[in-house]
């Protein structure tokens, strides 16, 4: 792997932690129904390792490549704090502008009657999804092996959960078991997509790598808060949510202390 490119590295890491969602989701397949408790355990997990990827794998190599650059002030925490705030911002834009629907929460965005709701899961799941292949590329962008492939790891575990939960939640709402599946497979392809974008800017230039790892970060802080966390409360699990966000989070931790 170390004879790749990055853009190459961040392609193929991000694709391979996207397919974690199909392989998550198999269970649909061959198996009852987990039941709510379950799948937001699971969520509570993905929000755990996106939380802990977010300051370990992106933020704080942010500082610290602003800080070979630019030295000891206060400039490093400022290109920081605006990536991270641009990060949020455009996944919030995304949010607003792109007609979806949730799972529990309903529609949201601009009003699309005409849209077939599976398409409406589909875009909601794609605003999830991008940011983290988003941040698997840039990783890979700025690291190299050493510097993604603990955020790589990471996220592919937390894709599994995830796929399992989006196909349950197909399932709840009355489609097939086979197209409950193919569906939350082909979330996951979005991944590789947004790696390729991470990957080729912080490839470009090395003044944008602190500026894209810490937008990368924001972009994952904004789906933890607003999309996950809200979705494991919902249904009175917050303890089976709060055990799988802990385990997520230490998890995490734990690769990129190992392996990092």
């Amino acid at each position: 792997m170390d004879s790749m490119s990055p853009l190459t590295l961040g392609f193929v890491a991000s694709l391979t932690a996207g397919l974690m969602t199909a392989i998550g989701a198999l269970p649909v397949l061959f198996t009852r129904n987990p039941n709510r408790g379950i799948r937001d355990l699971a969520l509570g997990f993905a929000a755990g390792v996106m939380l802990a990827a977010s300051f370990f794998s992106l933020i704080i190599p942010s500082l610290e490549a602003s800080g070979l650059r630019y030295g000891g002030n206060i400039l490093p925490a400022a290109i920081a704090c605006a990536a991270i705030l641009l990060g949020i911002g455009m996944v919030a834009l995304l949010n607003e502008l792109l007609p979806h629907e949730h799972f529990q929460q309903g529609r949201e965005g601009p009003e699309a009657a005409s849209i077939r709701r599976i398409w409406l899961f589909i875009i909601a799941i794609t605003i999830h999804n991008l940011p983290e292949g988003l941040a698997v590329g840039v990783a890979f962008g700025a690291g190299g092996v050493e510097g993604g492939m603990p955020l790589a790891i990471g996220i592919g575990l937390q894709n599994a959960p995830e796929g399992l939960a989006v196909a349950v939640s197909l399932l709840g709402v009355g489609y097939s078991r086979w197209r409950s599946w193919s569906i939350a497979a082909l979330t996951g392809l979005v991944e590789p997509a947004g790696g390729l974008l991470g990957a080729g800017i912080v490839s470009t230039s090395q003044v944008l790598l602190p500026w894209g790892l810490a937008f990368a970060a924001g972009a994952m802080l904004y789906v933890v808060s607003h999309e996950i966390i809200p979705e494991t409360h919902r249904s009175g699990h917050q303890k089976k949510a709060t055990l799988g966000l802990s385990i997520g989070l230490v998890l995490m931790l734990f690769l990129d202390v190992s392996l990092g």
